[in-house]
């Protein structure tokens, strides 16, 4: 399947029983509702997926189980995050054998590369597939940046496509366009800079809170790009503070519980992360129950 990068592409939690088991039943009924809304792709393994705490069959099985309940409606994207060369080469084999579409993929992890190394790992992998590849930009929680420069660099490897851009700098979406024109898709990264950065070009959006609200994601898009950008802001608004759950060490308790709230997920999560609880977890059911009292009837799109 060939990827379009453009729309929202949510990056999916992974659902666990309470007993610390894949929850395949709840996985699937959150699919269902991205798919219904209109999303564009389904990106697994992220950071909201838990993937770090993920075993290497989870992950099988959970790529297995997305490429059968997507049914070839929308591409299923994996997220490379990795030690090592060898072994994001090895996930990217492995991934591509159970049918994935294509890949996200972060600068090595742990270790602080260089340019020369970042962009050779980036090209490395690049050359391992003839799937198509997003970059992932954000230096802010890894702490490598991929500059312009580098994506020069990287250009030569015709699978690398897109971007997501998390650099939390909007400006540099409109970099990117003056140096490389359409030569990569960009897609914001950054839930609380979505709008913005698709008023500004942005093809596409990888979401967080989609998650929980995947109708009023897409309609946030679908509106800004058709015209139609004060319908966009409104929704906009109202999304704000629940999207701000999404900048946060625990944003992924934080989405899960909204998951729960929208009647499409659960909020088991996988040791060291521990469910919310106390004054913590009822600041954020405040902004969950606060912000679904006012949940806006969304106009056609």
């Amino acid at each position: 399947m060939t990827i379009q990068w453009k729309g929202v592409m949510p990056a999916v939690t992974t659902k666990f029983t309470s007993n610390d088991t894949l929850d395949l039943v709840n996985f699937e009924v959150n699919i269902k509702a991205q798919i219904e809304a209109g999303v564009n792709g389904i990106i697994l393994g992220g950071t909201l997926g838990e993937a770090s705490t993920l075993t290497d069959d989870e992950k099988i099985v959970l790529i297995k189980k997305t490429i059968e309940i997507v049914d070839g409606k929308i591409p299923v994207i994996i997220n490379i995050a990795e030690q090592s060369t060898k072994k994001a080469i090895e996930a990217v084999q492995k991934a591509e054998k159970y049918g994935a579409n294509g890949f996200m993929v972060l600068p090595p992890m742990r270790y602080k590369a260089d340019t020369r190394e970042t962009t050779t790992y980036f090209k490395k992998i690049a050359n391992s597939t003839t799937l198509p590849i997003m970059i992932y930009n954000n230096p802010v929680d890894y702490g490598i940046e991929v500059t312009l420069d580098m994506f020069a660099e990287l250009a030569k490897c015709k699978n690398i496509q897109a971007v997501k851009e998390s650099t939390r700098d909007i400006s540099n979406i409109t970099r990117m366009r003056n140096r490389f024109g359409n030569r990569f898709a960009i897609l914001c990264g950054v839930d609380t800079l979505a709008l913005e950065s698709i008023v500004m070009g942005a093809d596409g959006w990888v979401a967080g809170l989609v998650c929980a609200f995947p109708n009023e994601t897409v309609a946030i898009y679908k509106l800004a790009t058709t015209g139609r950008t004060k319908e966009a802001i409104n929704i906009y608004r109202w999304f704000l503070p629940l999207l701000e759950l999404d900048i946060n060490t625990k944003l992924v308790q934080n989405i899960k519980l909204a998951e729960v709230a929208t009647g499409i997920g659960t909020e088991y999560v996988r040791e060291p992360r521990l469910p919310l609880i106390g004054e913590e977890k009822d600041q954020v059911l405040k902004i969950i129950n606060n912000s679904i009292k006012t949940r806006p009837t969304l106009p056609s799109y």
